[in-house]
């Protein structure tokens, strides 16, 4: 699956490694602050981005056939 770019993984999953900015990382359904206004991560590339993030991938399973689909599915696998 190709990523769509919706940024439904920068919002929807908690990040518990530390991101610039956000020390303490990130809480479930809350945007990373690195998330810009059209759906792109300003870190992408750079040494600081989160191993986390490197390793994320786009998959049917976690991403659904939209971003709200995507919202819902990573949300419930938070709980």
């Amino acid at each position: 699956m190709e990523c769509r770019k919706c940024g439904a993984c920068c919002i929807a999953p908690s990040i518990s490694s530390k991101i610039p900015g956000m020390p303490d990382g990130k809480p479930s359904n809350v945007k990373c602050i690195h998330l810009s206004k059209n759906n792109l991560c300003d870190l992408w590339g750079k040494p600081e981005r989160p191993k986390v993030c490197i390793e994320c991938k786009a998959d049917e399973m976690f991403c659904g056939n939209s971003f709200e689909e995507a919202i819902r599915i990573f949300l419930e696998l938070e709980k």
